[in-house]
């Protein structure tokens, strides 16, 4: 219990959930009112939110409201720059503390460091706690005490740290404070269906309690297999929980607890566990990666690749982003995106490979691309596998490896069914021919309905003379590039 009877501010940004939310636990362990408020700024940060982020958040303090509302206190929405806004509610409120769960991407972290330190100036405390990583940026370090650059030791030295998570449950009561002014979240306009392209968007996924079911589904179902279905774009495999962990809707050290339970049952063994563990720590490994690299998000990781001879090439950058560069597997990855806001890991790097090697396009355009489109997109996540993909990051695929999207797609969707769903004007191709229609002899196209250059483009660019070009100008900048 608290000797400061004033209420506490709870500053909600990328954790929308009651459970496992340092902050807001212990503002309610304190005894005092709870005030809840998410700003929109629209001026922090230095990146504005992209459609499908807006359209997540947007339906995410929905899911938030509501659970706030049966515990007791309202969330309050406003908009604005966030220290005025803070200043008001606190002016407001009487409140004399702000708590809050760290940002840890670096525009983020430094515009929090400045603003609880011109609060503190005014004698107002400022509490900030870690909800969304396993480790705090900073504290996983070499023998010599830099950061990590590579996976596999980073890793090793998490799991090694990884202590025993500590259980906040959701408070069922909280003592809100009634009267505060709020805004309505319809006014804000985050997402105005215009154009309506997330009529696809699957709206019964956000939230708290959407989130922890699909943990459960997935461990139940899906986790056994998750070493060979995630390569399989057509199977159902995979946790689908990236918008919800980069929202905060469930903490990592929840995922990775119930995931090492189901070991400790024998629902799986350590080996199953440990494929999904991994994909965790790599999304912890770039978090760390872009707060200790800060330039990470817009600059080559390895600076020679500034002299890379990128092309611009707006038609064929268009063709990719609409999905219609005659390779299947890339159209159906890029068509997924755009009706569903999310696209399968393994595609993804296919899609990826083909703009920058294939295409030889700048990173940066697919990852702009992405984060406007992804429900998923993060600044960390995307930058760090863009660049892995490019091989200018940290811990980057090699130069040399420069995906086939015809081999990938008989190899991971064997069946078509990936493609066929995407890609509808090609599903009466036999499997055979699916994934590189132009090689099937005219009578089984005119069969299937399929003519090239109408119905179904015919490939913007010749894999192998793409292959050898790319290769070429990553030879230019050094055989260790």
């Amino acid at each position: 219990m608290s000797d400061d009877p004033s209420p506490i501010l709870v500053w909600f940004r990328r954790d929308l959930r009651l459970r496992d939310n340092p902050a807001l636990r212990e503002a309610v362990d304190s005894g005092c009112s709870v005030v809840p408020l998410y700003i929109l700024d629209e001026t922090a940060d230095g990146r504005p939110l992209g459609g499908a982020s807006k359209w997540w958040l947007e339906n995410s303090l929905k899911a938030l409201a509501e659970d706030l509302k049966q515990a007791g206190a309202p969330l309050i929405l406003r908009r604005g720059p966030a220290e005025a806004v803070l200043r008001e509610v606190l002016k407001e409120t009487g409140a004399r503390r702000v708590f809050m769960n760290r940002r840890f991407e670096p525009a983020a972290f430094d515009a929090d460091k400045d603003i609880a330190h011109a609060l503190e100036d005014d004698d107002i405390e400022c509490r900030g706690f870690n909800a969304s990583l396993l480790a705090r940026p900073g504290s996983i370090t070499t023998q010599s005490g830099g950061p990590y650059k590579v996976f596999t030791p980073f890793y090793r030295a998490l799991v090694e740290q990884l202590g025993d998570p500590i259980e906040r449950p959701a408070p069922r009561d909280i003592r809100g404070l009634n009267g505060v002014d709020t805004e309505a979240l319809a006014d804000w306009g985050l997402y105005d269906g215009r154009p309506d392209w997330a009529a696809g968007f699957d709206a019964d996924a956000v939230g708290e309690a959407a989130a922890a079911l699909r943990l459960r589904h997935f461990i139940d179902k899906d986790l056994k297999d998750y070493g060979t279905c995630r390569d399989r774009p057509g199977v159902a495999g995979t946790s689908r929980l990236s918008p919800a962990l980069h929202w905060g809707e469930i903490s990592p050290w929840r995922v990775w607890t119930e995931v090492a339970n189901a070991v400790t049952d024998g629902t799986v063994t350590a080996k199953q566990a440990d494929a999904f563990q991994r994909e965790i720590g790599w999304r912890e490994f770039s978090a760390h990666l872009l707060h200790q690299f800060p330039t990470l998000q817009d600059r080559n990781f390895q600076p020679k690749f500034d002299d890379f001879p990128w092309r611009s090439d707006t038609r064929a950058l268009g063709a990719w982003q609409k999905g219609q560069t005659g390779y299947p597997m890339v159209d159906a990855g890029m068509r997924e995106l755009w009706t569903t806001g999310w696209m399968h890991n393994r595609v993804r790097m296919v899609v990826a490979s083909f703009l920058v090697k294939h295409l030889r396009i700048d990173w940066r355009e697919g990852e702009s691309w992405f984060w406007d489109t992804l429900i998923d997109a993060d600044l960390a996540s995307n930058s760090q596998n863009w660049q892995w993909v490019a091989g200018s990051g940290a811990d980057a695929a090699p130069y040399f490896r420069i995906f086939n999207p015809v081999s990938q797609g008989t190899k991971f969707d064997t069946d078509g069914e990936y493609v066929r769903r995407w890609v509808p004007e090609l599903k009466r191709l036999p499997d055979r021919w699916l994934h590189s229609p132009w090689e099937a002899p005219a009578e089984v196209r005119a069969d299937a309905g399929v003519q090239l250059g109408k119905t179904y483009p015919r490939p913007i660019v010749d894999h192998a003379e793409a292959r050898d070009a790319a290769l070429a100008a990553f030879k230019s900048l050094g055989n260790e590039a």
